[in-house]
């Protein structure tokens, strides 16, 4: 890509597979879960190599430095080529990975609400 070329933010996002559609990409940049050096951006603004980007994706919190800029939606191996995750980022999951496999989330075996045949265990359980 040409040195001289603009990408917009939203558009670079949905570039380097960070959300599955560009409209994704917007939303969040719009509801502040997309940051760039700490502050709130429109979905319009300028990516820049060099950058740091922090994203919010449910639970998790990323942050990344812009390397390259592009247009296209290619394959991931070449997404992962705009961008670098920092070491702090990488470090948060890995100990989130980790905590994951020690302590199950109570709330993850849960489906929906209880049938009444599950209900009435539960009270049995408790009594």
């Amino acid at each position: 890509m040409p040195d001289g070329e603009r990408v917009r933010i939203d558009k670079w996002l949905w570039a380097a597979r960070f959300f599955k559609t560009r409209s994704m990409a917007a939303d969040a940049i719009e509801l502040g879960r997309v940051r760039i050096e700490g502050e709130r951006i429109k979905p319009a603004r300028e990516a820049r190599p060099g950058e740091r980007v922090e994203l919010v994706q449910g639970d998790h919190r990323i942050e990344v430095v812009v390397r390259a800029l592009s247009t296209v939606r290619g394959p991931a191996p070449t997404a992962r080529l705009l961008y670098e995750e920092t070491a702090e980022s990488i470090a948060r999951r890995e100990r989130r990975a980790e905590a994951r496999r020690y302590a199950v989330e109570p709330a993850s075996a849960l489906q929906g609400r209880p049938t009444k045949r599950d209900r009435r265990l539960l009270e049995k359980t408790r009594s």
